[in-house]
Parts: C-alpha cells; sequence; structure tokens
C-alpha cells in the first residue's frame, strides 16, 4: 500500500485494496497464507507521522496444535490503527507495517475450534487425568529397574540443613 505524501489531502484519504500473499513471507513449516491481505484504511497526515485507522483481513492455512490437521482462519482487525513516521515529502509504502499488525494477531496455538469451519475434537475421557477411575483400562508405567535415583536425597535429614 503506498501512499503519495505529496498528493494526500489535509483532510485525509480513503484507501482500499489488496497486497499480494506474498508479503507474508513464512517459513514453509510455519502457518502460510491462504489469499491476500485486504485493507481498508483512512490515511490522515499530522506533522511528522501519517495515522492510518480502518480494517485489515487476511485468511491463513494453520496446523491445529491437538489434531495436527490444516485449518482454515481469517485474521480480522475490525479498528486496526497504524502510525508511521514520515520524513519529507514522497511516497511511502505502509505494507510492511500492515503486514506485521496482522501477524501480530496470528494465534500462537492455533486449534481447529476456532477456525473459520470450527472442528469439534472429541478427547477420550480415559486419557483425561483429572477426578477419573484408576480402573480405567490404561496400563500403569512399567516398574523402574535398578536404583531409585532420588533415595540419596530423601536419606538426608532435614534438620541437617545449615540455617
Amino acid at each position: 500500500m503506498k501512499i503519495d505524501l505529496a498528493n494526500l489531502p489535509d483532510e485525509g484519504q480513503m484507501f482500499e485494496g489488496e497486497i499480494a500473499p506474498d508479503i507474508f513471507d513464512l517459513a514453509e513449516d510455519d502457518a502460510s497464507p491462504a489469499g491476500p491481505l485486504y485493507y481498508r484504511l483512512f490515511a490522515q497526515r499530522f506533522d511528522s507521522e501519517i495515522l492510518l485507522t480502518g480494517n485489515l483481513k487476511a485468511t491463513f492455512e494453520l496446523t491445529c496444535m491437538r489434531s495436527l490437521n490444516k485449518f482454515k482462519q481469517t485474521v480480522a482487525l475490525e479498528k486496526a490503527a497504524v502510525s508511521l513516521e514520515i520524513a519529507g515529502e514522497g511516497e511511502i509504502d505502509a505494507s510492511e507495517a500492515l503486514r506485521e499488525e496482522i501477524l501480530l494477531e496470528l494465534p500462537t496455538n492455533p486449534r481447529a475450534e476456532e477456525g473459520d469451519e470450527p472442528v469439534k475434537y472429541e478427547i477420550d475421557p480415559k486419557y483425561l487425568a483429572v477426578d477419573k477411575s484408576t480402573n480405567d483400562g490404561v496400563d500403569n508405567a512399567p516398574a523402574q529397574d535398578g536404583p531409585n535415583p532420588w533415595a540419596a536425597l530423601d536419606a538426608i535429614d532435614s534438620n541437617d540443613q545449615p540455617s
């Protein structure tokens, strides 16, 4: 998104369009953009900065942290506000700032339940540890062979410790 400062009216101007998905430049095993970054922003100049306010939206293909299945999730900022410092006249490119705003909103632990088409995954209750019966059919861990590595610590008398 390029803004020509020389032609920007004092009262501001509305900009609307899209930026190609390759702007995101994400690692191959990371989230991948499923479309362009859409913007509808009002730009207004204030002394040595330009303020962009409005809407940003981009759709990504993510991997669910629970099921490892791929799903799509749209990141939408309805009240985005981006401030850019400017030096003099000319043209500025706000694309990188818009990219950063969207990437900061990506979920750190994506779950398919929160995707554009939510998928509900059921966890078998026998694998949950909270308030479960000990007779659930899940085998216990095998007994440890050899000496207990914690035995030396258990042998220390708490009264022998310096104060």
